[in-house]
């Protein structure tokens, strides 16, 4: 059934208790969460969201009820204000556990809010940004809304499976969401450079979000024979490509693709992942997956943190009693690069909270 956003009434669609699964990072569908938070759902409902760009849910919904509650499996990007409202409940479990959870029901998926790209020919649809937790979640929920956006890249892996419904559909009145990453800073780039120092020719990346990993990209241009294995893919990886230093050609899995689970970027990387068969969007349990990743050679993980302590020890997670990130996939990716032939997982504090940590240390008694 299609209807337009001016008719689609997701308060008398829901029911009182509800978790209603939304699209992450880019993939968000724009046009249903705005919908969603101008709605007044029953009692009860919470709202499980990923990495979150938009301002969707910043405003408190009009609900008689109190508003909507929150879930993720992380304070990251813009679900940090939430947590800093108390209005976030983390979820502690790795990124990639999500799937399992949802297919044995530990999290209970009753509504899903997904964008998705028109498939070619105008035949099926396109996951489009990510083939994440989601998609298993949707086998398992009464209601799937989907949001078509013409917009949305149609990238191969992406495909919509033919065995889950899709119960409405609803035309996007937007484009979809762009996340460019943030400027890298002289001490962001200065720490990319020494990262990048430490990762070989030929080696295969994986790379988090944010400043520092984007820094790590800039200082790479000049390596040669990389390869992409990630769970997030961004804009500065396609200037890793344009330079010749990107190639997958040394891969032992996916050779001469460029593989990730969530692209995070501009109208420029939607460009490239449209309709390219060097780029693959891929699920958890190969993106994550602990025996692709020790097969690949030289597989070198890169991630940031909050803070790294004199004995290496890692805070991903919280700053000052708050929630400002996540676990996520790091544990995953570390153990991996640990296993790969030559690899490594490299992990950098960003700039502030080192300088927190640092002051930390200072004010210790010998």
């Amino acid at each position: 059934m299609q209807v337009t956003a001016a008719d689609l009434d997701l308060a008398a669609l829901l029911r009182a208790g509800d978790r209603i699964i939304v699209g992450q990072a880019g993939a968000e569908p724009l046009t249903l969460t705005r919908a969603l938070m101008r709605a007044a759902p029953p009692p009860g409902c919470t709202v499980f969201v990923g990495m979150v760009g938009s301002d969707s849910f910043a405003a408190p919904p009009t609900s008689p009820n109190g508003g909507l509650g929150f879930e993720s499996y992380g304070a990251i990007g813009k679900a940090a204000g939430l947590a800093r409202l108390g209005r976030l409940s983390v979820l502690p479990m790795h990124y990639s556990a999500l799937n399992r959870a949802f297919a044995e029901g530990t999290l209970r998926a009753d509504c899903i809010l997904v964008q998705l790209a028109p498939g070619p020919g105008g035949r099926g649809y396109n996951l489009g940004f990510t083939r994440d937790y989601l998609l298993e979640a949707a086998r398992h929920a009464r209601l799937v809304i989907a949001e078509i956006n013409p917009d949305a890249p149609r990238c191969h892996g992406g495909e919509w499976p033919g065995d889950i419904p899709i119960h409405i559909l609803v035309p996007a009145d937007s484009a979809p969401l762009d996340l460019p990453a943030p400027a890298p800073g002289a001490v962001d780039l200065t720490i990319g450079g020494h990262v990048a120092g430490l990762i070989p020719d030929r080696a295969v990346l994986q790379l988090g979000v944010g400043a520092l990993p984007q820094a790590v990209t800039a200082r790479l241009t000049g390596h040669r024979g990389l390869g992409l294995h990630s769970g997030v893919m961004f804009d500065g990886v396609l200037d890793l490509i344009e330079a010749g230093a990107l190639t997958n050609a040394g891969k032992e899995t996916d050779t001469g693709t460029s593989v990730a689970g969530l692209l995070v970027g501009t109208r420029r990387l939607r460009d490239f992942a449209h309709d390219n068969p060097s780029f693959r969007l891929a699920p958890p349990a190969h993106t994550h997956a602990h025996g692709v990743m020790a097969g690949l050679s030289r597989f070198c993980a890169v991630n940031s943190a909050v803070e790294v302590d004199l004995t290496g020890q890692v805070n991903a997670e919280t700053a000052g009693g708050r929630y400002v990130g996540g676990v996520g996939g790091q544990v995953d990716f570390m153990r991996g690069a640990n296993a790969s032939a030559g690899g490594r997982s490299s992990r950098s504090p960003r700039p502030r909270a080192a300088a927190r940590c640092r002051a930390s240390c200072r004010r210790r008694p010998p």
